[in-house]
């Protein structure tokens, strides 16, 4: 005789269990992988998160500005203060979400994706593009002073357009 309640709700599966701390598959709800994302690395997925952060890695890899998210996120009718945008921005980066990547200045650029990497800044226009690991070789690096060690390393090239020859 089967005594189970009909009421009983079913269990989920581990795959599909956000309390378990499991990775959701690719074919899953965007919006459940940015929950379980934020979740993963600590953040409560409040309103304004899961709206920075929908804008954020909903396109892919990219370098973004707090200027130019806020932007974007009143462009699509969800309104923040620009100072929230700040404030979720560098709450991403201290979770290991996003990375800083300064360029200048008190200019900052957000960037996707936190593996190593290097960027080229393009002078004339601001625009980054990452340059690949393989490509930049470093010799040797400073001994850091007493009480210190090196927690990473943030090449920026700057590129400047060659005017063109000949030019009038």
């Amino acid at each position: 005789m089967d005594l189970t309640l009909e009421t009983e709700r079913p269990r989920l599966p581990a795959t599909l269990h956000p309390a378990r701390g499991v990775e959701l598959p690719e074919s899953a709800c965007p919006v459940a992988r940015l929950r379980m994302k934020l979740r993963k690395a600590g953040l409560r997925p409040t309103r304004q998160r899961m709206q920075l952060g929908w804008l954020l890695f909903a396109k892919g890899h990219r370098h973004i500005s707090a200027e130019d998210l806020f932007h974007e996120a009143n462009k699509v009718q969800a309104p923040l203060a620009l100072a929230t945008v700040y404030n979720t921005l560098n709450q991403f980066r201290e979770a290991g979400l996003i990375r800083q990547v300064n360029i200048g200045g008190d200019r900052a650029v957000f960037d996707t994706d936190t593996g190593d990497h290097h960027h080229f800044l393009f002078e004339d226009d601001g625009a980054i593009a990452d340059i690949p690991p393989e490509m930049v070789a470093i010799s040797s690096l400073p001994e850091p002073p007493p009480g210190y060690r090196i927690a990473g390393l943030d090449l920026v090239v700057r590129l400047e357009r060659i005017p063109e020859s000949g030019a009038a």
